[in-house]
């Protein structure tokens, strides 16, 4: 009798909405093929932990998981292998280590959920120690390449929208300026599509320069029309007017995004003179419930994940486009960014909702 393929799952990086399902997805198609599934914790380092951190996945271990926050196999976004951090503080190349880790499970294949960043890491690996590498594309900030829509970001807009429309009703209350910082580490995708869809007046991305005399003539314009209120929505990788990125260095040494909502509101405040108030969204945009977008796409892309390895089609990622689940190279994927289009339909629609979003042709 012929042995059962073996096929273990991760997740890498940030955690996100949606997650779940895609494991959820994997370990249900998994009986249509006769597969074991391995859930591997904790990304990389259950590969390097000895014994391996994982376990057999059945369909009893994942009901009800779909619409769980978080991953139920757990996540890191640090400790590359290939530069591992040492407790004496060296450096180590221990990718050597975490490739084993597959082989004494005796895996056929490996599904790796990530962003661009955990994708390159693990097709590395899989280059490296002959390893079966199927790819899932998942990040809040929506920005991996040849995929038009990317697990976990329809759960962060959602967030991002239902806190504009809470500071909506206090800003109206007190006659303020509110000012949202969200997440985007590179991209603005949810600034601008939280911003269209919370009716924000002032959309501030880095794929877009911007003035802030011009920010607060929108503001001041509004102030003398009668408004008593208004909204500005700022992606946190934006840089100042010049151009200087907004860091913060906590704790474990890491710098970190974080304060140009502040660094906003401050100019605001002092240029124009209208009280002004700040928030600053953080890790709230990758908990909470799953919205359904990001369920069905997860759903979609665990079983078409699945299908590919049972086609023997590695180094292959799954991907949204043209409302199909397509698969593309990993090493396409990742090479390429996908940033927000200055000249594509949201940024249109922007502009013809009279919304400032920057020197959009400077």
């Amino acid at each position: 009798m012929a042995r059962r393929k073996r096929v273990g799952i991760l997740t890498s990086g940030g955690d996100c909405g949606g997650l779940n399902a895609v494991t959820r997805a994997v370990v249900r198609h998994a009986r249509d093929y006769g597969f074991d599934i391995y859930g591997i914790k904790d990304a990389t380092m259950g590969l390097l932990s000895r014994p391996v951190a994982a376990e057999v996945l059945d369909v009893k271990g994942v009901s009800g998981i779909l619409r769980y926050g978080g991953t139920i196999l757990g996540t890191i976004n640090k400790n590359n292998p290939f530069a591992y951090p040492m407790p004496d503080g060296i450096v180590a190349d221990r990718s050597a280590e975490v490739i084993e880790g597959y082989h004494q499970l005796g895996l056929d294949a490996l599904i790796g959920i990530g962003g661009d960043g955990s994708l390159a890491i693990l097709n590395k690996l899989a280059t490296q120690g002959n390893w079966n590498l199927v790819g899932v594309p998942k990040t809040i900030d929506n920005d991996v390449g040849t995929t038009e829509h990317s697990v976990g970001f329809h759960t962060a807009l959602s967030i991002a929208v239902e806190a504009l429309d809470r500071l909506t009703y206090t800003a109206i209350s007190h006659s303020r300026v509110m000012v949202l910082e969200v997440m985007g580490r590179d991209a603005g995708h949810i600034a601008i599509s939280a911003g269209i869809a919370g009716g924000a007046h002032v959309i501030l991305m880095p794929e877009i320069p911007y003035s802030m005399d011009k920010v607060c003539q929108k503001l001041l314009d509004r102030k003398a029309r009668g408004h008593n209120f208004s909204i500005v929505v700022v992606a946190e990788a934006l840089k100042t007017e010049a151009g200087d990125p907004v860091k913060y260095t906590n704790s474990l040494d890491q710098s970190l995004y974080g304060g140009i909502g502040q660094y906003i509101g401050n100019e605001i405040a002092s240029r124009t003179g209208i009280e002004t108030r700040v928030a600053i969204l953080g890790h709230l945009q990758r908990g909470g419930t799953p919205s359904a977008l990001d369920r069905l796409l997860g759903a979609a892309f665990g079983v078409a994940a699945l299908d590919l390895v049972a086609e023997e089609k590695y180094g292959r990622m799954v991907a949204w486009q043209n409302r199909r689940v397509v698969n593309v190279a990993i090493e396409e994927a990742i090479a390429q960014y996908r940033s927000v289009e200055i000249d594509g339909a949201l940024v249109e629609t922007a502009l013809g909702l009279n919304t400032y979003i920057g020197e959009v042709n400077a």
